[in-house]
């Protein structure tokens, strides 16, 4: 079973307390800090992550990017998010795949669910998102010391003496 993770972007930016005090400032920060917690989310769990930007008020043409293997898509004008979302499962929906929309627009959720979708509220993404990055941080922690320890006890001098060895110096 293939999962996909649509994010409606402005949606969870507006949800994460840390996304929203940071658009008040840097709007273009917010996206970004979204998109590099969606790629950690992807590079985990393997899921294939697409982020929609609402462009609907922005003159213009749709724009798809790819970031870090997140598939980033900006709407085109007069289409919102919710609209890209849900064409977007009706394309991608299938028998081997399995779709999961975050968002916290409670309509948007019934109406995604409704077509099969599972749906994620903001809360949720980012409760998930914070247990990656404590697995991640947790098994760093893990081959860190793996690496440092050796096969044989010895003193710290000792341990720098072979380092400068190894190195050359």
């Amino acid at each position: 079973m293939k999962d996909i993770l649509l994010v409606d972007g402005y949606n969870v930016i507006g949800a994460w307390k840390e996304l929203k005090e940071l658009k008040t400032s840097d709007f273009a920060g917010a996206r970004q800090f979204l998109i590099d917690k969606m790629a950690e989310y992807q590079a985990f769990t393997g899921w294939r992550v697409i982020v929609i930007f609402d462009a609907y008020l922005m003159p213009g043409k749709e724009t798809k990017t790819r970031q870090s293997r997140v598939e980033v898509v900006y709407t085109k004008e007069n289409e919102t998010a919710d609209e890209r979302i849900e064409g977007m499962i009706r394309k991608l929906q299938n028998v081997q795949t399995r779709i999961h929309v975050a968002t916290s627009d409670l309509a948007e959720q019934w109406t995604v669910f409704s077509q099969g979708a599972l749906r994620k509220s903001s809360r949720e993404l980012l409760i998930e998102v914070k247990k990656i990055e404590q697995q991640i941080a947790k098994e760093i922690e893990t081959v860190r010391q793996k690496k440092s320890k050796t096969k044989i006890p010895m003193n710290e001098d000792i341990k720098e003496l072979f380092e400068k060895w190894r190195r050359g110096f």
